[in-house]
């Protein structure tokens, strides 16, 4: 072919830099239209690496080394008094969103980023798709990515009604500086990965990188999630911000009310062991993530496709989300390096695979979250 393929992406983060990482491997172009102007390094917790997103990076070319993360042995549950009731051997690596966002990013050239664009519709024609914003702007490609999230855009046009669907919890979340934690529960959770479970509860404690990516000793952060239930009209309170701004989905760092952040330490001091509630304790800023469902019966539409949580939208406690996303794209590639490029057969052979891969997680998902929760 005269002319690369080119595609165009709607949502710059982490599931459309795999999307064009692993695209630009196989001699595609892209550019990424991304709604926030903003760059989006500062979002998100701590997640666990998993060997998908070390595939999609080998195979893009992103280069890594054992600064990804932060390796863990054993899993603990924890009771009263910092009483470990239970230990086995299960070695991983956590690392953070923001480490997988950078290592991405400062592969990506700046201009291939247009940022403060809002995605608001597309057309098709002649093996070609047009996506249109609402800025005016509008750009032209032979594949257009909807990689724009849980409340994605490009869903609604393209799957009127679909939405994801709140699981009647949610997950309060922190990061705190490793060294602001007690030396006694330093040397707790230390190189573990740590829980407590109670009744309609659970929290969960594992080490990641720095802020600034660094994983030497003092330097990195504990990161910490609460799963507690929360009914509807409790939550809809929960998600005002300390600006009286109400949220949809979730509270973003540097959002949440103080009330509502010392309401949550105080419950831990009367539900945690010491070193959960000294963890509470050592943390700044406590933001929020709805437990949400999602399913979709179709990605591919033509020239268009949803991809990560535009689709499947698994639960935490599969540690999947960003393993999803890298799976989805990299299978993408896979499927559209072959020489003859028929796209339109590729992809179809390519939903029929990520389409049965999304229900096996979020089935997996639903099915553990409602045995921790007791639901």
């Amino acid at each position: 072919m005269s002319t690369k393929p080119h595609a165009i992406i709607i949502g710059g983060s982490l599931a459309g830099l795999f999307a064009a990482v692993t695209l630009r491997a196989i001699g595609w172009t892209f550019e990424i239209f991304e709604r926030s102007p903003h760059e989006l390094d500062t979002r998100g917790g701590g997640l666990v690496l998993q060997p998908d997103v070390l595939a999609a990076f080998r195979f893009a070319g992103v280069k890594y080394t054992d600064a990804i993360g932060v390796p863990s042995s054993d899993r603990i549950y924890l009771e009263g008094a910092n009483q470990v009731v239970h230990r086995s051997f299960m070695p991983q690596t956590q690392t953070s969103w923001g480490t997988l966002y950078g290592m991405m990013k400062d592969t990506v050239a700046d201009e291939l980023i247009q940022r403060g664009e809002e995605f608001v519709r597309f057309e098709q024609e002649r093996g070609k798709v047009h996506a249109v914003f609402a800025s005016g702007r509008s750009a032209t490609g032979d594949l257009l990515i909807g990689a724009d999230g849980p409340h994605s855009t490009m869903r609604n046009l393209v799957l009127p009604g679909s939405a994801p669907h709140y699981a009647g919890y949610v997950a309060w979340r922190g990061l705190a500086p490793e060294l602001a934690l007690p030396a006694r529960a330093r040397r707790l959770l230390d190189g573990v990965f740590a829980f407590q479970q109670g009744p309609g509860h659970m929290l969960l404690e594992y080490m990641v990188p720095g802020e600034d990516g660094s994983v030497k000793q003092g330097e990195r952060r504990w990161n910490w999630v609460w799963y507690r239930k929360a009914a509807r009209e409790a939550l809809a309170d929960i998600l005002v911000d300390r600006n009286g701004r109400r949220h949809a989905f979730s509270l973003p760092p540097e959002t949440a009310k103080q009330a509502d952040m010392d309401a949550l330490r105080s419950q831990g001091r009367a539900m945690l062991a010491p070193a959960f509630q000294d963890l509470m304790a050592a943390t700044g800023d406590i933001f929020l993530q709805t437990i949400q469902d999602l399913q979709v019966k179709q990605m591919v539409f033509g020239r268009v496709i949803l991809l990560g949580d535009a689709a499947f939208i698994p639960r935490p406690h599969t540690a999947g989300g960003s393993a999803k996303a890298a799976a989805n794209a990299l299978a993408l590639a896979l499927a559209l390096r072959n020489e003859r490029l028929d796209i339109d057969a590729n992809l179809r052979e390519w939903e029929q695979q990520q389409l049965q891969a999304g229900l096996v997680m979020t089935n997996s998902g639903i099915a553990m979250g409602r045995q921790i929760m007791g639901m």
